[in-house]
């Protein structure tokens, strides 16, 4: 998976019989945060971050300059400045300034009396927010858990922001249906999170489709067929093994295209040119999504159905934040106030991961049949995929605008496992061919519905919301925290004065 460099550096105090007693010391406190940090942040691929340690502890202009230096030739895009004693404040500017300014900056303090990181931290943190700049603060001791949690949380958000930032989104037709909050508003996302649009005609993809490999199709097709056996619901009409394969292609060329031009992440229109004249994509997109296909192991490559770009940059973030992990797409669909769940579903988007939360796509197709897609939205025909989501904690979140501000709706919650009958009853009250997502969120009816921002909900599963707070701060976008974590957090000093 894709990353950025963290620098990790120590202040200290500018008296040649202080910092000489104290160097070893400090070098040995970033040596152990280095460790600790790349255990716990093990990606879902096995990589972890690059971890960039100053040369020297920082005690003079000179030192400043060079560690900055240092660590810009690294290519480092993210800082924690640490304090473990006394240092002299204005050593952090030599040192931004050399690193440059635009990085995300984690100051990181022991709490101790005898050698006073902490006042060093306000001091010198105190100073970067004169100057407008965008810090967290963590205090506390590397062996307290509370406290490596909150350090992995800002790794994690860190490195999804200056991982985005350099990125592009491919966007294959455009936004679908006219759905605006789909549409991608480029102004403010550059300004924020610095990830940039290119739109390509769906009608490359489907030329793309007559050049891919038959071989390929086939054998995609022969894995469908293994996995699923009689659960794919031949109907010699709309779903058919051409049908199927025609999908399996739409895949192939969408894989193609995104390396040809060099996009990080994409989302296809579908509606209504390629459901009713080629084929509908959720067979495309879940692939897309998933972390594996039949050539093995994969990293899901995130792809929104009906091109919605800020569902597929939420998705991204999502991806990053989680280590690498699969995320969902899902309609905010209906619900049920007498079990207080919503069911989340849409005609395509949900990976195949999420139906037993696995790696091996053996165990998560046992519970997946694939459907004729409804004739009366999709004419050209397809399979539809069809499964419950596993149970377990999921974080749901999706990037919204107020008056071309962006903010990001974040809401913790769970899916949950439903008997048979209450099931086949919630599903049939929308679209038993499609999947679901049975969830009970963390916060009222109410308070979701005045202040989501659209139809399209992201998830990814697990609990990352500090995670997610961090990434808002980080990028300058409002956290709008949902339920009762909403009330514990502490708005920043950038938002109570702007």
């Amino acid at each position: 998976m894709k990353s950025t460099p963290i620098g990790l550096v120590m202040l200290t105090d500018e008296r040649p019989h202080v910092h000489s007693q104290t160097d070893e010391m400090n070098m040995n406190v970033l040596r152990r945060w280095a460790e600790i940090i790349k255990e716990r942040t093990k990606n879902v691929d096995g990589s972890t971050y690059e971890i960039v340690i100053g040369s020297e502890i920082v005690h003079d202009v000179r030192s400043a300059q060079k560690v900055g230096e240092e660590l810009r030739r690294a290519n480092v895009k993210q800082l924690i400045m640490c304090y473990n004693v006394w240092n002299f404040p204005f050593l952090a500017w030599p040192l931004v300034n050399s690193l440059g300014r635009d990085v995300p900056i984690l100051s990181l303090s022991n709490n101790e009396g005898k050698f006073p990181g902490n006042v060093g931290l306000l001091a010198t943190d105190g100073a970067l927010r004169q100057a407008g700049f965008r810090t967290h603060r963590i205090i506390g001791d590397m062996d307290d858990e509370e406290t490596v949690s909150k350090v992995i949380d800002w790794v994690r958000a860190s490195e999804a922001v200056t991982t985005i930032r350099n990125e592009v989104y491919g966007c294959y037709g455009g936004h679908s249906m006219g759905m605006e909050t789909g549409f991608p508003h480029l102004t403010p996302t550059l300004k924020t999170l610095g990830v940039t649009v290119r739109q390509v005609d769906q009608l490359l993809l489907v030329e793309r489709m007559k050049e891919v490999d038959e071989k390929e199709v086939e054998a995609g097709f022969q894995w469908f067929t293994e996995l699923l056996g009689d659960r794919i619901k031949y109907d010699g009409k709309m779903l058919t093994p051409e049908t199927l394969k025609r999908q399996i292609r739409l895949y192939l060329a969408m894989r193609s295209v995104n390396e040809e031009k060099g996009f990080d992440f994409c989302g296809i229109k579908g509606q209504r040119e390629l459901s009713e004249y080629v084929c509908i994509a959720d067979v495309a997109e879940m692939l897309m999504n998933d972390p594996y296909d039949w050539r093995g192991p994969k990293e899901p490559t995130v792809c929104a159905t009906e091109a919605d770009t800020y569902a597929a940059i939420t998705m991204q973030l999502l991806k990053y934040a989680s280590g690498g992990l699969p995320t969902i797409f899902m309609d905010v669909r209906l619900y049920h106030p007498d079990l207080d769940i919503w069911d989340f579903c849409n005609s395509g988007d949900h990976p195949s991961y999420f139906a037993a939360r696995s790696f091996d796509p053996k165990e998560n197709f046992k519970k997946i049949t694939f459907h004729p897609a409804l004739e009366f939205y999709f004419k050209a025909g397809g399979a539809s995929v069809e499964f419950d989501a596993a149970p377990g904690p999921m974080t749901f979140a999706r990037l919204g605008l107020w008056d071309e501000k962006p903010y990001m709706v974040i809401v913790p919650g769970e899916v949950v496992e439903l008997d048979e009958e209450t099931r086949r009853r919630i599903n049939n009250e929308t679209n038993p061919t499609w999947p679901h997502v049975h969830a009970r969120l963390d916060c009222t009816f109410e308070e979701f519905i005045s202040l989501f921002p659209c139809n399209h909900i992201l998830g990814v599963e697990g609990d990352r919301v500090r995670m997610l707070t961090y990434l808002c701060e980080i990028a300058g976008i409002t956290p709008i925290i949902l339920g009762p974590r909403g009330k514990d957090r502490i708005p920043p000093i950038w938002e109570r004065v702007r």
